[in-house]
């Protein structure tokens, strides 16, 4: 640290004594029975399957935990010597959300945020501001806006504003989540220095066990049941528990679960077909893992299996027939994008006037941006195929999400092009920005960044069930003898999805008090249920133990299966080696 920089700190020491957790209107709790002391200085990996209670720990740590009657929380908890929600200045807390804790406009004023209500001088902020983004390797000037930030490089700011306050308790909820690999070792040598430079105790959830191991001295491992299953030094724990903790999903070194393989792997297109951007050089993928020997069946019935049953009696199909293998369902051409667009007045004007025009059988116009903004990607050329794989990588801040949004339809390209072949778009216009909601739920399925911009139902059964009933009800203006059929056929749908994303038990929770990964396989999952022609999935595997991410790869490989085409950004390459996907990396 700087000579200007520099505090005297000593680590908190965190203990509990049987404490609980259990969140109103769950059946089970979350949390049972902890008896844990972590002494001061302590760097502690927390580790468990998806649910187990590991970020409503970190809350309850952090004082951050809702508990308005007072029933939640049970027996004691002191950070410090003191009540959580009275250790000020003591812990540091980053959420697995980072766009919940960017603040303020400008990057510089939202690392100084803390430091400002921490009353710290004004000649010691700047410096330790400056110091905190260059650890973190976000070198932007400081009055760059923290709205033109992408996912990965928000998580980077959190992490900076964080480490600028000097906690005495760190707290870091998948701090590495959204960020390349590199970036993901750039963050843990900073975390890394400067818990040991400070003496901090650190609590750090992550699945990538691997990148962690090195610094931290214990591994504490909740079970499915809310409590310890495991406490010791890490690599003698890791190393005695491996076996049980492969059972029990936890990521270890050098393990990857075997999944599915696609039956129409991209590996195995013709090199013609790989389409990239310009550019961007394709990465040669390694191969899928072969199927386990009892891989699970492909879903018995889908409800474009019913729309197409319901067209042959005269119905009114409402998703696009199944087609061949191969056959090119979005086409993009020399695209750039941005996250700049018009505004609204502008959108609906410019809407309103191509649909016209498609209703008269007359060309419309190409969208026309003119944002001035610099584009976030550009010269991308890329087919988006029926029952194969697209993989958009690259570096944080290369333009992955706001591509996966222009092909969704749901932004405006700068330049170029994206039109729907009529495979896709049937009795829709090309472009799919033009599509309404009821055109976009059976053709192309999205999911964001972040889960909780798409949860629009108050329990997670009836967010699963959203999708499908829009579609329905489309139908039914069509044709109501189908939608009875269609019902069955969605309810069955629904009640395999819950099933297989290990949230039966959770079917009547409110989709906010989900955990990180139970909330992204939730967003997963109300788009499989709508059973669209394309997903387009912005980091599906993230916050997933072994278990969920392979059932979550064995359900994404069966649409893939079925025709399905699945565009996925992510970091994950172990995501991308089982698709059996095509690569288009960006930003290189």
């Amino acid at each position: 640290m700087t000579a200007e920089s520099t505090v005297q700190l000593t680590g908190a020491r965190v203990v509990l004594e049987g404490f609980g957790w259990h969140h109103p209107g769950r059946e089970t709790p979350s949390l049972v029975d902890l008896d844990l002391i972590i002494e001061p200085g302590e760097r502690v990996l927390l580790l468990g399957p998806s649910g187990a209670g590991k970020s409503t720990l970190l809350q309850a740590l952090a004082g951050v935990d809702q508990d308005p009657d007072g029933r939640s929380a049970s027996g004691g908890l002191t950070v410090g010597g003191v009540d959580p929600r009275d250790a000020r200045g003591t812990v540091g807390f980053m959420h697995q959300d980072p766009e919940t804790q960017v603040v303020l406009s400008r990057v510089g004023d939202d690392v100084a945020f803390g430091l400002e209500n921490l009353a710290v001088p004004r000649e010691r902020i700047w410096p330790r501001v400056r110091e905190a983004l260059a650890r973190t390797g976000l070198e932007l000037l400081l009055d760059h806006p923290t709205t033109a930030l992408s996912g990965g490089q928000k998580q980077r700011l959190a992490l900076a504003g964080t480490l600028a306050m000097c906690p005495r308790l760190l707290l870091l909820d998948e701090p590495t989540a959204s960020v390349d690999h590199e970036g993901a070792q750039q963050l843990c040598r900073a975390v890394a220095d400067a818990v040991r430079e400070d003496g901090t105790t650190l609590v750090v959830v992550e699945h990538r066990v691997a990148l962690w191991e090195p610094v931290v001295d214990r591994v504490i491992v909740l079970g499915d049941d809310g409590r310890v299953a495991f406490d010791g030094p890490a690599q003698q724990t890791l190393q005695d528990a491996r076996e049980l903790l492969q059972h029990q999903g936890t990521w270890v070194p050098g393990w990857v679960p075997r999944t599915r393989t696609p039956v129409h792997a991209s590996n195995g297109m013709d090199p013609a077909v790989r389409q990239t951007a310009v550019s961007a050089a394709p990465h040669d993928i390694t191969p899928p893992a072969a199927p386990t020997e009892n891989a699970p069946a492909a879903s018995s019935m889908r409800a474009s299996d019913v729309a197409e049953s319901a067209q042959d009696t005269g119905g009114f199909a409402t998703v696009p027939a199944a087609v061949a293998p191969g056959t090119t369902l979005l086409s993009a051409r020399d695209l750039a994008v941005s996250r700049s667009q018009p505004g609204r007045r502008a959108l609906a004007r410019r809407r309103r006037r191509a649909l016209a025009a498609w209703r008269r059988g007359e060309a419309y116009p190409e969208p026309d941006v003119r944002t001035g903004a610099a584009p976030a990607a550009e010269n991308i050329t890329v087919d988006v195929r029926a029952g194969h794989a697209l993989a958009v990588t690259g570096v944080n801040g290369a333009g992955k999400s706001t591509l996966a949004l222009t092909l969704a339809g749901l932004l405006l390209p700068v330049r170029g092009t994206v039109w729907a072949t009529d495979a896709l778009a049937t009795d829709a216009p090309a472009d799919p920005s033009l599509w309404d909601g009821a055109e976009l739920v059976s053709r192309v399925g999205t999911v964001f960044q972040h889960p909780e911009h798409q949860f629009l139902r108050p329990t997670v059964r009836e967010e699963l069930e959203f999708g499908p009933r829009q579609r329905r009800r489309r139908v039914g203006r069509r044709d109501a003898r189908v939608t009875d059929a269609m019902a069955d056929a969605d309810d069955a749908r629904v009640a395999e999805l819950l099933r297989r994303l290990r949230l039966e038990e959770l079917a009547e929770a409110n989709p906010f008090t989900l955990s990180g990964g139970q909330k992204r396989r939730l967003s997963v999952g109300t788009v499989l249920a709508a059973s669209p022609r394309v997903l387009i999935l912005d980091e599906p595997t993230f916050g997933q133990d072994a278990r969920t991410w392979k059932e979550l790869v064995d359900l994404l490989v069966e649409e893939l299966d079925g025709g399905t085409a699945v565009v996925v950004v992510t970091h994950d390459r172990d995501l991308v080696a089982a698709l059996g996907a095509y690569e288009l990396r960006l930003g290189s």
